[in-house]
């Protein structure tokens, strides 16, 4: 099948070489000279066949919100657009009809797998109409890990469905991050614990706690004992946000993701306004002892 791929970054590139090593004709554009394969989105229009598919894989926000205007210029009737990037699920609608109304077709594609995606497949959640999705669905199982489709696909729903999926999924993943990383501060806190990276090591086989996360975050500490070559700062590419404005707006409870969330905001303060109340506070109603700047070295 031929396929336009917009966006080479990370994820995009490794995704245009696993479609290509699967026999699909991919053509590439990106800003970048060294990694595109056409100098604009119109040579990429002009390149394929109608009708044409063009995957748009793109940072979030403005960047898709341009790239999706432009394809709709460029692009003719009959023609689909997938968003695969980490777009905002209340999007995707408007997206959809400023496409529809030049008659091309839109899906939105949650796509997981990071840089490992090359090899191990990436896992995806689309939304969108059945005749549209069928449409890709070679480009989807050449995406998708081995196996039993169900396994690494789903369509879940109508336009923004995809999205919506892949919201929710990046707020469980920050929730599942901080036990580990909480579990992994503990373990480092007491003595009696000689091999930390060991015992992670060992939840990788046969417990409860084991996941490809977990198996990352020892791959990472084999790399850097104790993280010596980083910096706790932690920034959120906005999903867990929209998670739990989600959360709120449907009134579900999602205490940890939304802490999870927030442990990355306290992660930005080398010294937290807030503490420095709680510690006031203390101090003041309890005559608790305070640690003044002067101390802290």
């Amino acid at each position: 099948m031929q396929l336009g791929l917009v966006g080479l970054g990370k994820m995009g590139f490794n995704m245009r070489e696993r479609l290509r090593a699967h026999g699909h004709e991919v053509l590439g554009y990106d800003p970048r000279p060294e990694v595109t394969d056409v100098a604009s989105l119109a040579d990429l229009a002009a390149g394929l066949t109608a009708p044409r598919v063009v995957w748009v894989m793109v940072p979030s926000g403005q960047i898709t919100r341009d790239t999706i205007a432009e394809l709709a210029q460029v692009l003719d009737a009959g023609d689909l657009v997938i968003d695969g990037g980490n777009s905002r699920f209340t999007e995707d609608r408007p997206h959809a009809d400023l496409l529809g109304a030049a008659g091309i077709g839109f899906l939105d594609c949650g796509v997981s797998g990071g840089v490992w995606g090359l090899e191990s497949g990436y896992g995806l959640m689309v939304g969108g109409g059945e005749s549209d999705v069928a449409r890709a669905l070679p480009i989807f199982d050449s995406l998708r890990p081995e196996g039993e489709r169900a396994d690494g696909y789903v369509h879940a729903g109508p336009v923004g469905a995809g999205h919506f999926a892949k919201m929710v999924h990046n707020g469980i993943e920050y929730g599942l991050m901080q036990a580990y990383a909480e579990g992994y501060e503990l373990l480092e806190a007491e003595d009696l614990v000689t091999d930390v990276h060991g015992v992670l090591r060992a939840w990788t086989k046969g417990t409860v706690v084991r996941s490809w996360l977990l198996e990352l975050l020892v791959k990472a500490l084999a790399e850097d004992p104790e993280f010596a070559e980083i910096s706790g700062y932690t920034q959120d590419s906005g999903e867990g946000r929209w998670t739990v404005e989600e959360a709120i707006n449907h009134a579900v409870p999602a205490p940890v993701i939304s802490a999870a969330l927030f442990a990355r905001f306290a992660s930005r303060q080398s010294d937290s306004p807030a503490m420095k109340a709680v510690s006031a506070l203390r101090n003041q109603f309890g005559g608790h002892a305070v640690q003044r700047v002067s101390e802290s070295g």
